[in-house]
């Protein structure tokens, strides 16, 4: 059974690490990650980019969250979402300039708009299911008409690897969608409207 004082002592850690997020980031903070997840590779090949997953941060209730795209749209605390990437390797960037309290709101009820949705395996433009890049896109655009970065179709895509050939074989096979509206985590990372707040280095 832990001590007293050290009970102490560990909720003071935990109530300081959150502070220090708390104090750093601010709610539309776009966080980028490596997912270990299996296709994570394959988006990275066909992206030339070594981030595979992204969210949205938003403080909630003195909590410092990561609104998300998996498999449901849902919030995840900030230290489970960096855990769950490779490394545990991560950059911050914010939109420039800074984004008012009130566009904060506007911006948090778009992209609550999205929770609970399922995840888009097929990465389609509608609104059906949703994926990470697009959940945020979508939550600047609809909400402050900020584009975050252009829109592309999926031949703008590396699409000659084996494993990303194979991917697009298991999910469309012969009907890839060659014309489908797509965003990619890298085309919002390279964004010049984003300035970087913080990084933990990791990724080759």
């Amino acid at each position: 059974m832990l001590k007293k004082p050290f009970k102490l002592l560990l909720l003071t850690v935990l109530f300081c690490v959150n502070s220090i997020y708390a104090a750093e980031y601010q709610t539309g903070d776009i966080i980028f990650h490596s997912s270990k997840s299996a296709q994570s590779l394959v988006i990275q090949k066909a992206t030339h980019s070594p981030y595979s997953h992204m969210g949205m941060i938003v403080m909630k209730q003195g909590q410092t969250l990561v609104l998300e795209a998996i498999q449901p749209v849902k919030y995840t605390p900030l230290q489970q979402w960096i855990n769950r990437g490779v490394n545990k390797a991560y950059v911050v960037k914010r939109y420039q300039p800074q984004l008012t309290a009130e566009q904060q709101h506007k911006l948090v009820k778009q992209a609550e708009t999205y929770l609970n949705k399922p995840y888009d395996v097929y990465f389609e433009w509608n609104d059906d299911a949703i994926y990470c890049s697009e959940i945020v896109w979508k939550a600047y655009q609809y909400a402050l008409g900020i584009e975050l970065a252009p829109l592309e179709k999926l031949p703008s895509f590396d699409l000659t690897d084996r494993s990303v050939k194979a991917l697009m074989q298991q999910r469309y096979g012969q009907h890839i969608p060659l014309r489908e509206t797509v965003i990619a985590p890298s085309a919002i990372f390279n964004s010049k409207k984003l300035k970087m707040v913080d990084s933990v280095a990791g990724l080759n």
